[in-house]
Parts: C-alpha cells; sequence; structure tokens
C-alpha cells in the first residue's frame, strides 16, 4: 500500500511511519521540516501549499493526516496560527485530494480535547455536562467542577466517542473542526475516515523546551536541565497516557483494517493516572539525584481537569489495545532522544 503521510517527520508522525515502513508499505511524507524519516520518500513542504499537497498525493491508496499545530498554545494571539495550520491546512490537503479524484481511504490525528471536560456523574443528578472553568474557584484553589444544579463535586467517569463535544481552547477548536471537514469530506467522496482522538500521547522524538509541547515534555525538559518538574493546581489531574508506539498501531490498524472502520476512536490505554502520578514516576526513572517535583498551584484556563478514556470501541471495532505498559513506557521515555 502507498500511504501519504502528512507531518511524518513530526513526533507522532515518525513513529507512524516507523511503523509502516516496518509492514513494508511505500510511505510518502509532507513535512515542512528539513530532514526525512528513514525509508520514506520525502516532500518538504507545507500542508498549506495545495499544488504541494497534490504532487505529493498523486497515486497513493491512503492518507494518514498528522499535519498540525498542537498544544494549548501561549495566549490567544495565537489563533491565527492554529487557524491556519490546522483549519486551512487541512481544508488545502482536502481539495488537492478532490482534485485527485482520492478514492483511498483517509486517517485523522484528532485529540481527546474536543470533549472539553470530561464525562462526569452527580451522586443526586446522574450525568452532568459542567460548564466553564470558574476563574473565582481556580483561584481559591477549588479544582473539581462542580454539579450545574446542585453544587457538589462531581464524580469523573471514562469518556466515550459518543459524549458531547465541547472544546475549550483554540487548539481543540480546529481539532473538531478538522474532523468535520473530513466527515464532510468523506461523504461526499464515499471515502471512508477514521478519525483518531489521541489522549496523552508521550515518547522519543517529543519536542523539548517549548511551551507548545505536552505536559509529558516539559516535564522531561526540566529533569534533563536539572530542574524539578512543576505541576498546575494540585497534581490530582486524571490524564490517560499513552506511549507513541501505541498510537503509531492504532493508525497502521485504521489504515489496513478490512473492511475500513469508520467514525470516531479514543486512542488511549483506559488506565487513568494523575499527572503527578507521570512526574514522580518519571523523576524515579530518571535517576536518584533527579530532583522531584513540585505542586505549585495555578492554572490554565483552557485545561480540562480531568479527561480519560473509555476504550472500549477502539478494543471491538479496530482491534486496538496497548502494548506498552505504565512503568515501561516512562521507563522508556525517561533516556529517550528528545528532538529541537
Amino acid at each position: 500500500m502507498r500511504v501519504l503521510v502528512t507531518g511524518g517527520a513530526g513526533f507522532i508522525g515518525s513513529h507512524v511511519v516507523d511503523a509502516l515502513v516496518g509492514r513494508d508499505h511505500e510511505v510518502r511524507v509532507l513535512d515542512s521540516a528539513c530532514s526525512a524519516p528513514n525509508g520514506a520518500d520525502f516532500h518538504a513542504a507545507d500542508i498549506r501549499d495545495v499544488d504541494a499537497v497534490r504532487a505529493a498525493a498523486v497515486g497513493v491508496d491512503a492518507v494518514c493526516h498528522q499535519a498540525a499545530k498542537v498544544g494549548l498554545g501561549v495566549d490567544f494571539a495565537d489563533a491565527p496560527a492554529y487557524v491556519s495550520h490546522n483549519d486551512a491546512g487541512t481544508a488545502a490537503l482536502l481539495s488537492a485530494l478532490h482534485e485527485q479524484r482520492f478514492r483511498g481511504r483517509l486517517v485523522l490525528a484528532s485529540s481527546v480535547v474536543v470533549y472539553g471536560e470530561g464525562r462526569y456523574r452527580c451522586h443526586a443528578h446522574g450525568l452532568v455536562q459542567p460548564g466553564p472553568r470558574d476563574r473565582v474557584r481556580l483561584d481559591r484553589g477549588e479544582w473539581d467542577p462542580p454539579c450545574p444544579t446542585c453544587g457538589e463535586t462531581l464524580v469523573p467517569e471514562p469518556v466515550p466517542e459518543d459524549a458531547p463535544v465541547d472544546p475549550r481552547n483554540v487548539y481543540a477548536a480546529t481539532k473538531l473542526h478538522q474532523e468535520h471537514l473530513c466527515f464532510a469530506f468523506g461523504r461526499e467522496h464515499q471515502v471512508p475516515v477514521t478519525a483518531l482522538r489521541y489522549h496523552n500521547v508521550y515518547g522519543a522524538r517529543m519536542p523539548r523546551d517549548t511551551p507548545y509541547a505536552g505536559v509529558a515534555a516539559i516535564f522531561r525538559s526540566a529533569l534533563e536541565a536539572g530542574r524539578s518538574p512543576r505541576v498546575l493546581e494540585d497534581g490530582r489531574q486524571r490524564r490517560d497516557f499513552v506511549h507513541a508506539r501505541d498510537v503509531a498501531r492504532a493508525n497502521l490498524l485504521a489504515l489496513t483494517a478490512d473492511p475500513p472502520v469508520l467514525g470516531a476512536y479514543n486512542i488511549a490505554s483506559g488506565t487513568p493516572h494523575t499527572v503527578l502520578d507521570f512526574a514522580h514516576a518519571l523523576a524515579a526513572s530518571s535517576g536518584n539525584g533527579a530532583p522531584r517535583p513540585q505542586i505549585v498551584g495555578g492554572y490554565r484556563i483552557g485545561d480540562a481537569r480531568h479527561v480519560f478514556a473509555s476504550t472500549e470501541r477502539a478494543r471491538t471495532k479496530l482491534g486496538f489495545t496497548t502494548h506498552t505498559a505504565f512503568e515501561d513506557g516512562v521507563q522508556d521515555f525517561a533516556s529517550a532522544p528528545l528532538r529541537n
């Protein structure tokens, strides 16, 4: 199979390329980076360049769309860049595929951020959707969302794919729009589209020392520099950390499933951990001299308190389960190479 991987020189994209090449697929990469993954036909170009995308897409059987600007962002001034790279970039890709009369399959790298806050239950009122995070409560250190009806603290639960979407920052809004654009393209062109909603991905080749990186890379960069990982809020935020090798395998499954699997799928381990758990595990794996994590309070208004996955649909429909245990993955990540 000939596969175009957009963003294939990036963190997750490079792992996808490795998985495809390892299965003897012919891989073509389109990326704005200046170096190519091993074993791939490399096209150095911006995803927003329709002509370059059109050239890269000639004759491909499938497209794996990983190219995106990621992370929460520094502030709202980043909005034009997110919309340009993620929304306009996806539109450019789909326009090029339309012109090519593409009839293969399309796999999109989506994200858990489309849910906003996760799934919550009130003892008195059942499943409820908490409102936006309240700065007054957060400034008082009241981190967990209250029931919108009675004000009692809610109990988080695994979020399934059919949960309401509620993007709460610019990046999240662009990821949901990517899904909408791809599914619209699929319906119009009879192209099977699979959106993989990645949870907190970590592993080798994460970017170092950037505010746009995920919390795993931020913690790892701090430890590498001899600093304590700084944990916001009280550290009890629950997340699902999933290794990049497992995410790459999920993409391989979505690209090769027979028949194709359509729709959105949570790509996660199914076993949540707190952010503080991850920081402690990473520090412990970094050696006896590594500084311990510090809980510093504070918050980012666009963050969710708790969001972790139900993985039942991915298991039953896609055949996906993780192979990398949390402890093994963190141990590996503690010394894995990062990217500048």
